[in-house]
């Protein structure tokens, strides 16, 4: 039993007539009634009563008529369905995102996708790089945008580095700059009162890290706050705050100077001015492997692609496309 056997058989029912409901389908009528002597023939039952004047439903006929109907609609509803996703008139996308980056590239990139798709499902889980990696081998979101920074050695996950963005040193823009020079190193930084994250960040993590390998320990006056908080605690002039780049964008009450770290810290660095380095993070995008990427959860991934481009053209120096 097949769609085209069941159509013919349910056009031949509503005329009567195979001659009639052939040209309906476009078929010709010799076509039509072998489709419908192969239907009666898997079903093992007559379905009409031929006669020169028409053809009638014999009881077989009437007990799937109804049944064929059913089937064809749902067949159509099914197509029609798949139609809308295919054209993103409907579906569902699961992004993850660190805490830093929803306050920033990710609330540009939701907004610019919903304005072009607001049919589509959007669920967003914003939690650190390592609880995000879980939720994505879970099957619990299609993308995570991610900053562990060992997250490419996962065989569960494809990463894709997009952005690589420098770690900077805030102030309240309404005080005092907290140095007149264009960088500041990590024993500039320890003598400034200082508001730090909470342990599960990862920012905090190589913070720390590269406070120990410096050999100092920093002035903290508020510890354990999170993003949104720290920003503004620092616009408020409570302390100073490490960050990274991308969250001073759109911010005209915090001011921020580079980050030059002493020669041996560890973490990611690279030359900087004066013969320092600056400490660094990469943004990638995670997903699973062997998973094929629905139409949605595509068009997500390229939103987020030209999001990355823009927020890298205006962050300048502090911040470049890894591709780069």
């Amino acid at each position: 039993m097949n769609l085209e056997q069941l159509r013919g058989f349910v056009e031949v029912a509503r005329f009567g007539n195979f001659t009639r409901a052939a040209e309906e389908l476009y078929l010709a009528q010799p076509s039509l009634s072998r489709q419908i002597a192969a239907l009666e023939h898997d079903l093992g039952a007559d379905l009409f009563h031929r006669a020169r004047g028409g053809s009638t439903l014999t009881v077989a006929g009437e007990s799937l008529l109804p049944l064929a109907r059913r089937m064809l609609a749902d067949a159509e509803s099914v197509r029609r369905e798949l139609a809308e996703l295919a054209g993103l008139e409907r579906g569902r996308v699961r992004l993850g995102a660190t805490p830093t980056l929803c306050i920033s590239l990710v609330a540009e990139v939701l907004s610019a996708f919903h304005a072009e798709h607001p049919a589509i499902e959007l669920h967003l889980s914003e939690r650190g790089s390592r609880a995000l990696l879980d939720e994505l081998a879970a099957g619990e979101l299609d993308l995570a945008l991610i900053t562990t920074t060992d997250a490419s050695s996962a065989e569960r996950f494809t990463v894709t580095p997009l952005l690589v963005e420098e770690l900077v040193v805030i102030s309240s823009a309404a005080r005092p700059p907290i140095t007149d020079r264009d960088t500041i190193d990590l024993a500039g930084v320890a003598a400034l009162p200082q508001i730090v994250f909470s342990a599960s960040y990862d920012l905090r993590s190589a913070t720390d890290a590269a406070f120990r390998a410096a050999g100092l320990t920093p002035e903290v006056v508020l510890e354990g706050a999170e993003m949104d908080a720290v920003l503004r605690f620092v616009e408020r002039g409570l302390g100073v705050a490490i960050v990274p780049a991308l969250v001073l964008i759109d911010r005209p009450g915090l001011r921020s100077v580079r980050l030059g770290s002493r020669r041996g810290a560890t973490g990611g660095a690279r030359g900087g001015p004066n013969g320092g380095s600056t400490l660094e993070r990469t943004i990638s995008l995670a997903a699973p492997v062997g998973v094929a990427p629905t139409a949605a959860v595509e068009v997500m991934r390229q939103t987020i692609a030209v999001g990355v481009t823009a927020f890298a053209a205006r962050a300048g120096a502090t911040m470049r496309l890894a591709a780069e």
